[in-house]
């Protein structure tokens, strides 16, 4: 695109604002095509408001249905695309402290784009709304 960005790259900075209901948002993305059977990774980056501890959002995020928390530095375990293959489960990693910017994280998220997807996050929407009596 004129912006040296790919169309794929804009989807994901378009869509999140879009899903979050907030233009305000910036967010930049970098995507790569990697031959695999099945499945989405990404690196994530965000910025947060308040400072976090790396524990208390690997505890926010192991409590949340349908989240994997898959983080073993130490012994270099993180999510693969395989390890999502089949599953509706959103499997995330590799989570650490930006060190270039305050209250910011990176992690690594994979998930099975053929389960989990459009169709899949629609009727946990819509089963989440439903539980809450907010439909």
């Amino acid at each position: 695109m004129d912006n040296g960005y790919t169309k794929e790259e804009m989807k994901m900075v378009n869509e999140t604002k879009k899903i979050m209901r907030d233009d305000s948002i910036r967010l930049t993305a970098t995507t790569v095509r990697v031959p695999v059977i099945a499945g989405h990774s990404e690196s994530v980056n965000v910025e947060f408001e308040n400072d976090f501890t790396v524990d208390e959002v690997r505890a926010l995020l192991s409590k949340e249905k349908g989240i994997v928390v898959f983080d073993t530095p130490s012994s270099l375990l993180y999510p693969m695309p395989i390890d999502a293959a089949g599953k509706d489960d959103v499997f995330v990693g590799r989570i650490r402290r930006d060190e270039t910017q305050p209250k910011t994280l990176n992690m690594w998220v994979v998930s099975d784009n053929l389960r989990k997807g459009a169709a899949t996050n629609a009727v946990q929407i819509a089963e989440y709304l439903l539980e809450k009596k907010m439909l």
